[in-house]
């Protein structure tokens, strides 16, 4: 066997530096290495500071640096995540600098959640389209305006700069790499031995609409949307809904509608678009299949539903965002 091709991936860490950001992304990489041990292809992480010395994280983990700023050999990738520790009264110039430079000699640059900020200090990302947490979206746009913020994606890529929204979609981020090193099936061999979900795209929202009606205070209807989301094939009539929520139908339609600003039925048919948009990225079910698994009457209605809220089709949103390693086979109409 011809002799491996090792991918050095760097990771700056420096104090307060958020810890899933930057372990989520390299456990991915060394499980790529096992999964993908009959490729012609390999990786070295390596974790660099701004001295060398160790650095603790958010919650108060000490990370062991491998090399500093002034001995880090070359890199074909360089990742900055995110944290406390990322904004400027934290970060020295110098380490903007460095990474600065280091950008003209990677292959590829990237970002995880507030580590934006690091490499918008640099002026690389100026003018390109972005991403980072949503929860910092706002602070980002304030402080770098020149930024194209795509306030709800997963990860963006553009050219060799690659920027992620955080936590989770680091790994997202990082199969996505694994899968143009080492080819799809590789990641999606690290997906499974990571107990990924899936392997969503970039493109996909951070924030789906369940999640924006549990996060609401006080929403005393939570556990209803959960259950919902879980049996969406069940009897999810208002009476039907009313009952399980102990009240009256029309004080639980009154309820509901305050609340959520939105009918029951209306906010049942958002569930069900969510969980669809996963089934028709991870799935080669065929779209009437999905269309009764998250319970729509028929696939006509389906489509309707999931144009009037995506504004495409089904079967455009499963060309986009499916997995590539499919796109080579027929999805099922």
């Amino acid at each position: 066997m011809a002799e491996k091709r090792t991918i050095r991936i760097g990771f700056l860490v420096f104090e307060g530096i958020q810890a899933l950001d930057l372990f989520g992304p390299q456990e991915v990489f060394a499980e790529a290495n096992s999964c993908g041990s009959d490729t012609a292809t390999s990786y070295e992480t390596l974790l660099i500071s701004e001295t060398g010395e160790n650095v603790t994280t958010e919650s108060g983990v000490t990370i062991g640096a491998h090399a500093s700023l002034d001995n880090c050999p070359p890199l074909h990738t360089l990742i900055v995540p995110g944290g406390a520790g990322s904004r400027p009264d934290r970060i020295p110039q110098r380490v903007v600098d460095w990474v600065s430079r280091r950008a003209t000699e990677t292959r590829r640059l990237g970002s995880v959640c507030t580590g934006l900020f690091i490499l918008a200090r640099t002026g690389i990302l100026d003018g390109r389209p972005v991403t980072t947490h949503w929860h910092h979206v706002d602070e980002a746009a304030k402080a770098f305006p020149n930024l194209n913020i795509a306030a709800d994606a997963l990860f963006v890529r553009d050219d060799g700069i690659i920027t992620a929204a955080g936590i989770t979609a680091g790994i997202d981020m990082a199969l996505s790499l694994v899968e143009e090193d080492m080819g799809a099936g590789v990641a999606a061999q690290v997906a499974r031995e990571l107990v990924v979900f899936l392997r969503r795209p970039g493109g996909q929202n951070q924030y789906s609409s369940l999640l924006q009606r549990q996060a609401a205070e006080n929403d005393k209807f939570a556990g209803l949307l959960a259950w919902i989301a879980d049996n969406l094939t069940e009897d999810l009539s208002v009476e039907a809904l009313a009952a399980r929520a102990c009240l009256s139908e029309r004080h639980f339609r009154r309820s509901f509608k305050d609340l959520h600003n939105e009918t029951p039925a209306r906010a049942i048919e958002r569930i069900r678009i969510d969980v669809a948009k996963d089934w028709l990225s991870a799935s080669r079910l065929s779209i009437a299949e999905i269309a009764r698994s998250v319970g729509f009457q028929s696939a006509d209605a389906f489509r309707r539903a999931f144009e009037r809220q995506v504004g495409a089709t089904p079967r455009d949103y499963r060309q986009r965002f499916g997995h590539q390693h499919n796109q080579s086979q027929s999805f099922k109409e």
